[in-house]
């Protein structure tokens, strides 16, 4: 379609768009996550996990997608150990094409598929040996002694408190009176199942970001950015981000961004790198942009560079309450002809990737006569670093967990035998609803990171990749009384039901 339409529009010579209605869509645009991964874990007598072996066969769909092959291999090993002090790592990936759609990135690409099946396999493991699930991983995770550390795929994580973070979150959500919580649901035909996991995540994408800033003849700040906000909120928090180190009106931030031919150059958006790469960027060139207006302070305010002091927006006589602000100053150099310092712009390269942690307690309740499960309490401690706008950032994780929800419970893009689409609309295709979807209690509990002078840590997939394990792990403890000793995504409501019967047949 878009090598036609700009066949069309250069044939025709004119702009053109094309839209294709849902069910198009639902047959060509990329889907994610088509895996079967099987993982197996070494434990030493002291039940310290020594070792891993994974082994992921991946449904690349009907042809090569821009990611699809890179992200369950290449994106997945980067946070193959989690959280854990494992240093021998075995792991191989298989592709193989099929009629369906080609998968490419889907929030957390590779993260979260990775993260899911080590913390199922944290959880089975504790099963076994017969430990509550947060002292099994209490013994495993990686001392904060011993960062930075290099793990045995070669990632350099810079800092955490995962034990700290896992014990944040078993207080907020009151981990000790879930069994009372149990047996009023079981007073009610219920079973109620709760699910811990931990989980961390990798920084992506290109390292370097560029933003330009200037001053505009309407007396506004137009801030240029390489990144492209979805709905993240990227406008606000880099015009915060530019105020607070410059101190320049906060309402005069304009945001410029997807404009080709006025930014010829920028990472884009993924991999939750906007805010880090960008916000890193901005502080550069908002740097830059105040030294490039001290010498013409230094006229205005009759004094030299070493009596000068910039703060709160403007440049200052020191021991004096003689001052010039940046505003003032634009306006004086457009007066004067002096447009070089109306504009600057800077890139700049962040040293190291930044590595967002946390750990997501979920409930589960079961209808056993139906199959249904509801996610009915959820709670999540993250360690995002240093948060630039909190609610922001409670947002990005409330979106992401909502996702892993839908791809834990309802979501599924189904076949016929023949290739035939199945689940080609909305009415067939189960997206999270508000009604289905728990409040999401979020906590924040940083360590800044090292990697960039911020000290944040990117947030926009954190909560897609907690949520999956976590889910999953506490339907699987709904339903163990049930005699259900194994489930996989999607849960649907058939799918929960036939376990259910399976397990009383004997036939599981």
């Amino acid at each position: 379609e878009h090598l036609c339409l700009g066949f069309a529009a250069r044939a025709l010579g004119r702009p053109l768009r094309w839209m294709s209605d849902r069910s198009e869509a639902m047959l060509t645009d990329v889907m994610g996550r088509a895996n079967v991964t099987t993982i197996r874990g070494a434990f030493d007598a002291d039940k310290r996990l020594t070792a891993l072996h994974i082994s992921i066969l991946s449904d690349l769909g009907a042809y090569n997608s821009g990611y699809g092959q890179f992200i369950q291999s290449e994106l997945a090993k980067f946070v193959a150990p989690g959280v854990y002090d494992v240093q021998l790592i075995f792991m191989e990936a298989q592709g193989v094409y099929t009629n369906a759609t080609p998968v490419d990135a889907y929030r957390g690409a590779g993260r979260p598929e990775a993260n899911y099946a080590l913390e199922r396999l944290m959880d089975m493991a504790a099963r076994s040996f017969g430990m509550a699930p947060d002292a099994l991983r209490r013994i495993n995770f990686i001392a904060p002694e011993k960062f930075p550390y290099r793990t045995a795929v070669g990632e350099l994580y810079d800092v955490g408190n995962f034990d700290r973070v896992m014990t944040r979150a078993l207080a907020e959500s009151d981990w000790a009176g879930f069994e009372a919580r149990r047996a009023e649901a079981a007073s009610r035909g219920k079973l109620l199942g709760r699910g811990l996991a931990c989980y961390i995540e990798s920084i992506l994408g290109a390292q370097n970001e560029t933003t330009r800033i200037e001053f505009a003849e309407d007396g506004g700040l137009d801030l240029f950015v390489g990144t492209q906000s979805n709905g993240q909120g990227h406008e606000t928090v880099y015009a915060q981000i530019l105020h607070e180190r410059s101190g320049l009106p906060f309402e005069k931030i304009r945001i410029i961004q997807g404009d080709s031919d006025a930014i010829p150059t920028g990472g884009g958006t993924g991999g939750s790198r906007s805010v880090t790469m960008q916000g890193n960027s901005i502080n550069v060139c908002a740097d830059a942009m105040i030294e490039n207006f001290k010498a013409l302070a230094e006229e205005e305010l009759e004094a030299m560079a070493a009596d000068l002091e910039f703060s709160d927006g403007a440049w200052r006589v020191t021991g004096t309450d003689r001052a010039v602000t940046l505003m003032d100053l634009a306006a004086i150099a457009r007066e004067k002809g002096r447009m070089e310092v109306l504009t600057t712009e800077k890139e700049n390269t962040v040293p190291g990737r930044s590595y967002p942690n946390g750990s997501h307690v979920a409930e589960v309740e079961c209808d056993p006569e139906t199959g249904h499960l509801k996610v009915v309490r959820y709670t999540v401690v993250d360690d995002l670093g240093v948060l630039m706008n909190p609610l922001l950032a409670e947002g990005q994780v409330h979106g992401g967990v909502i996702q892993g929800l839908g791809q834990a419970i309802t979501e599924r893009v189904a076949y016929d035998g023949e290739g035939q689409l199945l689940s080609a609309s909305f009415m067939d295709y189960a997206l999270p609803r508000a009604d289905e979807s728990p409040n999401v209690a979020f906590f924040s509990e940083p360590t800044p990171s090292t990697a960039n002078p911020i000290g944040m840590k990117g947030c926009g997939e954190a909560g897609t990749v907690g949520a999956l394990a976590a889910v999953t792990n506490a339907a699987l403890d709904a339903l163990w009384p049930a005699g259900v000793r194994h489930v996989d995504m999607p849960m649907t409501p058939l799918r929960v039901w036939n376990w259910i019967k399976a397990a009383e047949t004997g036939a599981a």
